[in-house]
């Protein structure tokens, strides 16, 4: 044993002493220091500090070595504990190297500007002009001295911020319940997938869809970079610069404000971020309560008053400062991004907004560097931002790791994981962190392993869940049962009796959900909830604290409901109970769906008249929660809840299916309204109503909707009730990939018409469609798959189905990738074929050899008309015009990757049959097409070469 060893063991207890109360920054160092491997320093976390401790100092001492290293580890971290362990320090590491504070900055290493010119741009950004008076101030960092006097309060701040954001709430299921309890953000934390957002305007409609559709668009097309949020200011772009100003947007549930804990964590245990000396997290839930005008050295101050003496130290210094703003989204105060710059600075008061926003666009603190936070839904301009991302929630990794940690038992994490990736309804849904937490525990109650021996009609009286409305039922009935009722209810109780026991609760709670979506009112004063006679107690002594949440705005206390989904589903209970009726039922989806006022109704439900026609959109989910639950309700599942069955209960099902026949027969239906009402037969899940509103969709456009999986499993389920062929079923732009295919794969030969244009599809989607091709049931006369990359391979295989197809009469491969290779067997196969009478190849390399292919196969049939170049067909040009013209309006088509692929590929199909038409109208046009591509690819391409 050498003298480290040695000194460490007698000093054993006066170190426990020191840095018992917070352990953290020294476990952490020495894992970091590889003193401590990753599953020993993770299981410490979960003892108490001072076990914990005792431990890790165990450990050390075993060999010289990691007793030195714990020296070194020491040095670093010694101010976040007492002054009688920097004495320590100093006495017993005296001949080490001098201690390097931690706060000092890490400079970004970037290249040195070597002219005046370039000092000048060096924090210039897109989104404000830094004047020419400050720029000296950026290579200002704070002297030896005021480092010396920031020394002890950043020390404070750090430790204050890591006991206020290493725990992190959770919830797990073990020992028959689900309990609601707090762990270390290093066991609980699952990291997300956050990435750029190219995105060019926010999208208005529900939340839930809109990631649905971001996903799909990034996910397939963009070559995505996953972007850690330690990493959100590292340098970027071509001058290779870290971004000043950072929007991280995302949906409510996606973990936001879980991530920005993480980094602040990060931070204040010294591991990230460390070119800033002080981090200000401040969260836009507090700064509601700031009505009178103030500086920003009074907000600093009154937030952080152990930093107010510090305040002029740390502004001296701005390049060096961080501000995290955390929930844009619930800022009461209006925003005024337009207005002309006022001329504030640190000094100055103005209403809090005012602050906001000179922060974001530069005006006050430009060198300063800003993250906000905001959902969607909220505008903050992009423009004044250097980086724009999103949080597109977990990956499928991330969500076998999340499921892993829910669950204490590994067996039944891996079945409930299994059962999750083999359902795509809520498959899907678990990309979303609290959606995944709801999946797990309503999956807890079907696969933990003390109770496999419990069958489901002793349980639950259910299956497992299978559609969305189910997992939130098994959701909110394992709440009531576990937590409501844990001392008045065993595991054998039956569910009607349960569901009795907490009828008042989810009857009153209903009641306000259900009132509140309506006025789109998401937040709630403790005066609100008492008008329901909802009290605060009642919160923490029953299964309502998970469905309804405190939160504190500074020393008020709000109410919000768990997620916008559970306020959802909890509003469809309601309706489904306190509807009695099947004329009551119709009208009720006449005004949810329409916004149709009934003129007269028995129902109070129907008679508000909250409901603006212009939010029908943030209905939908509820619509569809609304169809689940009253399935769940004819199936006699909620007995408990409901005194009295419906009228005439067996007449519903067919009642539904004459109204869903009258929607698809006689309203000429908006995409997004259209799919809902295919969502909502699907939730419903009866054959008989499917089966009689399904031969009425004749046709169905859903040009660019971005459909997910479960969007292709809704079409798939409603479509396979109509007997008959489907004119047209339009699923251009729709990113459906290769699994949505395959989803709709069974319905597909009834296509007449079928558009499949610019949707993520390769080889595996050409032998798909190859095979319904080949079907002797097939009935597709059109069949669009232009900008797709379908390769040499996948076409084929196309050419292959086409030699005995009787069908198609029209086939669009434009821009498919077909090379030479591809063009094969055409010859062969093409020239058996007597019914396909147009194929268009642009946009394709084929290839000398390829033309002169084309060229026999023209000669062998005289009837099929081939467009191989742009410049042959008048009206493909001008369609390509169209298509330009519509990028050029629609920001959302041109920051897709695809398009920007596929506008270089028509250039260069332009360009290669150029001189085979000089003069006319189609060189015109063709002229036309080439300078409004080149204009429109240069517009897009910002100064750091990223489109």
């Amino acid at each position: 044993m050498n003298s480290t060893q040695q000194l460490l063991r007698s000093q054993r207890d006066l170190l426990l002493n020191w840095t018992h109360d917070h352990p953290a920054p020294l476990l952490r160092w020495l894992r970091d220091a590889e003193v401590l491997t990753s599953s020993h320093y993770l299981s410490l976390l979960e003892r108490s500090p001072s076990n914990a401790l005792a431990q890790a100092l165990e450990t050390v001492c075993s060999s010289a070595e990691s007793s030195q290293q714990f020296l070194q580890v020491l040095k670093e971290v010694q101010d976040y504990y007492c002054s009688d362990l920097q004495v320590w320090v100093e006495k017993h590491c005296a001949n080490d190297t001098a201690h390097k504070s931690a706060l000092t900055p890490v400079k970004v290493e970037e290249k040195k500007s070597k002219g005046s010119i370039a000092k000048l741009f060096k924090m210039k950004s897109k989104g404000f002009t830094l004047p020419a008076e400050v720029k000296d101030k950026e290579e200002r960092k704070p002297s030896s001295v005021k480092l010396a006097s920031l020394r002890v309060p950043i020390s404070a701040h750090k430790t204050t911020l890591l006991k206020r954001t290493e725990q992190l709430r959770s919830y797990s299921e073990g020992e028959g319940v689900t309990s609601n309890l707090a762990s270390h953000i290093e066991i609980r934390y699952t990291d997300l997938f956050v990435t750029e957002d190219y995105d060019a305007i926010d999208s208005s409609q529900h939340e839930y869809f809109d990631l649905a559709n971001r996903r799909a668009r990034i996910y397939v097309h963009q070559a995505c970079q996953r972007i850690r949020p330690c990493h959100l200011l590292s340098p970027q772009g071509a001058t290779r610069r870290p971004p000043k100003r950072v929007k991280v947007k995302g949906i409510a549930g996606i973990g936001k404000s879980v991530a920005v804990q993480r980094l602040v964590y990060e931070w204040a245990i010294g591991k990230s971020m460390r070119e800033f000396i002080c981090v200000f997290d401040l969260r836009f839930r507090e700064l509601n309560l700031i009505e009178a005008p103030l500086s920003l050295s009074e907000l600093l101050g009154e937030r952080f008053r152990y930093l107010k003496a510090t305040l002029p130290d740390l502004f001296s210094s701005p390049s060096s400062l961080l501000f995290i703003l955390d929930g844009l989204d619930e800022f009461k105060f209006p925003l005024d991004w337009n207005g002309p710059d006022k001329h504030i600075d640190v000094g100055s008061k103005v209403p809090v907004s005012e602050l906001i926003v000179a922060l974001i666009k530069g005006s006050l603190l430009p060198e300063a560097s800003v993250i906000l936070t905001t959902r969607p839904s909220t505008e903050a301009p992009k423009r004044f931002f250097q980086r724009c991302c999103v949080v597109l929630g977990f990956e499928e990794k991330q969500v076998k790791e999340y499921t892993t940690k829910f669950y204490k038992d590994r067996e039944v994490a891996e079945k409930v994981y299994d059962y999750i990736l083999n359902n795509d309804n809520i498959f899907v849904l678990s990309f979303i962190p609290l959606y995944c937490y709801i999946i797990c525990t309503a999956m807890a109650e079907f696969f933990s392993s003390e109770h496999q021996h419990v069958g489901d009609s002793e349980s639950l009286e259910l299956n497992p869940p299978r559609t969305v409305s189910e997992v939130y039922f098994c959701y909110l009935f394992t709440a009531v049962k576990h937590h409501a009722l844990r001392g008045s209810t065993e595991r054998s109780t039956p569910r009607a009796e349960v569901l009795s026991l907490a009828k008042q609760q989810l009857t009153i709670l209903g009641k306000l959900a259900y009132e509140s979506i309506l006025k789109k009112k998401i937040i709630f004063t403790k005066a609100d909830l008492e008008e329901y006679d909802v009290t605060p107690a009642d919160l923490q002594s029953t299964f309502l604290c998970h469905v309804l949440s405190p939160f504190k705005e500074g020393t008020v206390v709000m109410f919000s409901f768990f997620h916008l989904t559970v306020q959802e589903h909890l509003a469809a209970l309601y309706c489904t109970i306190n509807l009695f009726s099947q004329g009551d039922i119709i009208q009720a989806l006449d005004y949810w769906c329409f916004g149709q006022s009934p003129p007269s109704s028995t129902s109070k439900l129907l008679r508000n008249k909250h409901l603006n026609n212009n939010n029908l959109e943030s209905l939908q989910m509820f619509t569809r929660f609304f169809m689940g639950t009253l399935r769940t309700r004819l199936r006699g599942q909620l007995d408990g809840l409901v005194l009295s069955p419906l009228d005439q209960e067996d007449a519903i099902p067919t009642r539904l299916g004459l109204w869903f026949q009258e929607q698809f027969k006689g309203r000429k239906l908006e995409n997004q309204t259209a799919l809902n009402l295919l969502h909502c037969l699907m939730e419903f899940h009866m054959m008989e109503t499917t089966s009689m509103a399904a031969p009425e969709i004749k046709t169905l456009n859903l040009f660019k909707m971005k459909l997910t999986v479960v969007d292709c499993a809704a079409l798939h389920y409603v479509l396979q009730f109509s007997p008959h062929k489907l004119q047209e079923l339009n699923l251009g732009y729709s990113n459906i990939g290769n699994r949505g295919l395959h989803k709709l794969a069974p319905i597909l030969h009834r296509c007449e018409s079928l558009y499949l244009r610019y949707n993520c599809l390769d080889k595996k989607a050409a032998v798909l469609e190859s095979a319904v091709l080949k079907s002797n049931d097939c009935q597709v006369k059109k069949l669009f798959m232009c900008g797709n990359n379908l390769g040499p391979e996948g076409v084929l295989e196309l050419w292959n189905a086409l030699e005995h197809n009787t069908t198609v009469e029209e086939l669009y491969l434009d821009i498919t990738g077909i090379t030479e290779r591809g063009t094969e067997n055409i010859v062969n196969c093409l020239s058996k074929n007597t019914t396909l009478k147009t194929l268009t190849i642009v946009g394709n390399d084929i290839g000398e050899v390829g033309k002169r292919r084309l060229k026999e196969l023209q000669k062998s049939r005289q009837g099929l008309r081939i467009i191989a170049n742009f410049v042959d067909d008048l009206g493909l040009l001008q369609a390509y015009l169209d298509w330009v013209e519509e990028i050029q309006v629609d920001k959302d088509q041109m920051d897709s990757v695809k398009n920007v692929d596929a506008l270089q590929s028509v250039l260069k199909g332009l360009e290669v049959a150029g001189d085979q038409a000089e003069t006319g109208e189609n060189a015109e046009k063709a002229k036309e097409l080439h300078a409004k591509i080149v204009k429109l690819l240069r517009s897009t391409t910002d100064p750091t070469g990223r489109r």
